[in-house]
């Protein structure tokens, strides 16, 4: 009996919870929208930006990249800014350094790093877009505070909104970065349909109450940081953790900047459609939420850091530690019911009978399917961009994604443990659909 308890703990608190991410998204949503409504009647302010820098690192892509930087040079700001795009090719051995050759535009510039200095990971392609950028700013004699620098990947495309939103945002002059909602762009097929529930739904919401809490976390795709920002964490911002977005922003949170999440501002990739090349990302991310770990006692100490705001970091940086054991724990558990109820029926553990078990396997099934359901229902609700039973399919799916991510933590401890920190690039696929 105590199983199915338990199960029906998780059967309503689990939809509960996710039904809180929903308020808190649809409230921010709404005051946001009001808050733009009074910053476009506003005049100029001197912490808003006048220049934005596009920042496209690639390496191999030249499956992806033209689409991509003209998507980006056909973003506009408010009127009085600029726009420059910034592709960094990292060594590229493919027909990439063609493809960028053969596209003509003076709002266009590419830094082609060479071996040795190349293929050092994304953090320090960034890092050497940031010196270049930051080189070229100094040189006109312009304002670091009002040069916003923006990371949009290889196979980015951002919404053309994004640099208006990043503008209202940094009216304020104690926001040194944002960062917009991220979603899936190949979502005709079935993996990447879940991708898009997790990142426009699940990620939104829960980015959403960070931006309550002050907690709001970069990713790397999407992210906008003040150049004045950047210059305070030094020549190197970026670093060469596994997650290098991750750890710049709980820099910047250390350093007393505030981070704002964009919810109308948006930026689509491509979504993994081959299992093996997904658990293989997802372990990255999760062994570099391990090595951002090493920043907790700093946390813990700072005193512009809040209880509400250390709690909630505590709880992403941790997330990979605390699932592996709730899943071992989980599993030990069943198996002690189990094993018990076979060989010492008359003392059973947790469960009665063969029968009180299976009731309690139901309510479980119950508990990982209904979150799913849920956010399928918000998909519909909120976005209006996908069918129905697609979002159904992508909900029956998504525990299934949910024990994907749990192999995944499991293989990332391991790789933390044995200090393997080396990781081969994700191949792009060759875009021949996007949904609208």
């Amino acid at each position: 009996m105590a199983l199915i308890i338990v199960g029906v703990g998780l059967l309503a608190a689990w939809p509960v919870y996710m039904l809180a991410l929903f308020v808190w998204s649809a409230r921010n949503a709404a005051t946001a929208g009001r808050h733009r409504q009074r910053v476009d009647l506003a005049a100029p302010n001197v912490a808003q930006p006048t220049t934005f820098w596009i920042v496209v690192p690639c390496l191999n892509e030249e499956r992806v990249v033209a689409t991509t930087v003209a998507s980006a040079l056909a973003l506009s700001g408010p009127w009085g800014t600029r726009t420059r795009v910034l592709v960094v090719d990292d060594g590229s051995d493919d027909a990439t350094p063609d493809v960028l050759a053969g596209l003509d535009h003076p709002a266009l510039h590419v830094l082609r790093r060479e071996l040795p200095h190349a293929r050092q990971g994304k953090g320090e392609a960034l890092n050497a877009a940031y010196r270049y950028i930051r080189d070229r700013v100094e040189d006109e004699g312009s304002d670091p505070r009002r040069v916003a620098v923006g990371v949009i990947d290889g196979d980015g495309r951002a919404s053309a909104t994004m640099l208006s939103e990043v503008s209202h945002a940094m009216r304020d002059p104690k926001v040194g970065a944002t960062q917009s909602r991220v979603r899936i762009h190949n979502r005709n097929r079935i993996l990447a349909a879940v991708q898009d529930l997790e990142f426009g739904c699940v990620a939104d919401a829960s980015q959403s109450l960070r931006d309550t809490l002050g907690t709001v976390g970069l990713g790397g795709n999407g992210q906008f940081a003040r150049l004045s920002t950047l210059i305070e964490l030094g020549d190197s911002p970026w670093s060469t953790c596994l997650v290098e977005d991750l750890e710049l922003g709980l820099r910047m949170h250390l350093n007393g900047a505030t981070v704002r999440y964009l919810p109308h501002a948006s930026v689509t990739q491509q979504g993994l459609v081959d299992v093996h090349r997904l658990v293989r990302q997802r372990t990255r991310w999760a062994q570099g939420n391990l090595q951002c770990a090493r920043y907790l006692p700093k946390l813990v100490a700072s005193r512009r850091i809040s209880n509400a705001q250390l709690g909630e970091m505590l709880h992403y940086l941790l997330a990979p530690w605390l699932n592996a054991a709730g899943a071992l724990a989980i599993v030990v558990t069943w198996l002690a019911a189990a094993v018990t109820l076979a060989g010492n029926p008359q003392h059973p553990f947790l469960v009665a009978s063969w029968t009180e078990l299976a009731a309690a396997a139901g309510v479980w099934t119950g508990a990982l399917f209904a979150p799913g359901l849920l956010w399928a229902v918000v998909h519909r609700v909120k976005l209006r961009d996908e069918r129905l039973p697609r979002l159904l399919l992508a909900a029956l799916v998504y525990p299934y994604f949910l024990i994907l991510g749990l192999v995944s933590t499991w293989r990332a401890i391991g790789r933390h443990l044995a200090r393997r920190n080396t990781w081969a690039k994700t191949e792009r696929l060759v875009e021949v659909h996007t949904p609208a």
